[in-house]
């Protein structure tokens, strides 16, 4: 009888220890990530084929500093929020492209958030491509919250850009096929400004496998816009969300 009274008082301690356990993860999460959301994954489209919408933009009530990206709903072209101003990119042909504001429009996949203060760090001249990007950001966010949005503005010497054009009806069941269609863009000696989104803990939701970063590049005239591959970058600000 007192093994059974004992098993009993033993198990209430554990269930009891759980809730407590899960109840604090669960408020650590929220704690961590107030201020981005995350909505569908980037591998459920590249390989499930998960094509349709999670979110349609304009159901984003907040507008106030929203910056966001993601590609559009079917793989149809880009998205790109700049500070409240939502920009649709899609192709025309090899060479060209359309870029529209409109918030009618979804997406398999999204990231977004709000940031109204900025704190502005001038990026050194070493600071010249994507990876050495990626390192600075790294390392002078170690105390920020994450994920957090962050944004460029300045000069690219050369850059590409993509744009996706998915063919209607394309069933998509790997990272090849998701891309069948993308057009590249080459710029070169373009004024731009960059939206990212930083994450260690979020590759293949929000971010490529091999990358914790996400970019968008829209040129300053407007003309283009698109997912950001490659960049020299020249005399770029890098703006960071102030605490």
């Amino acid at each position: 009888m007192k093994k059974s009274i004992s098993n009993f008082i033993l198990a209430v301690v554990f269930l009891a220890l759980a809730s407590c356990t899960n109840s604090a993860d669960k408020k650590g999460i929220a704690d961590t990530y107030p201020d981005v959301k995350v909505v569908g994954a980037m591998k459920d489209a590249m390989w499930k084929g998960d094509l349709q919408s999670k979110i349609n933009l304009d159901t984003i009530r907040n507008k106030n500093g929203l910056y966001g990206l993601g590609p559009q709903t079917e793989l149809t072209g880009e998205l790109l929020i700049l500070d409240g101003i939502s920009y649709v990119s899609q192709v025309i042909s090899d060479t060209t492209m359309t870029v529209r504001k409109t918030y009618k429009t979804g997406a398999p996949f999204f990231v977004y958030g709000n940031v109204t203060i900025w704190d502005t760090l001038t990026v050194p001249k070493t600071v010249a491509d994507m990876n050495a990007l990626e390192s600075f950001i790294d390392e002078k966010t170690k105390s920020i919250k994450r994920p957090f949005a962050f944004k460029i503005s300045g000069k690219v010497d050369r850059a590409t850009i993509h744009v996706q054009n998915l063919p209607p009806g394309s069933e998509v069941s790997s990272p090849q096929e998701a891309h069948v269609g993308q057009v590249d863009y080459n710029l070169k000696d373009e004024e731009v400004d960059i939206v990212g989104f930083f994450s260690r803990e979020h590759q293949t939701i929000f971010t490529h496998h091999d990358s914790y970063m996400h970019l968008h590049l829209i040129t300053r005239n407007r003309h283009r816009m698109g997912h950001l591959d490659h960049a020299n970058f020249n005399n770029i600000i890098l703006y960071l969300p102030k605490e």
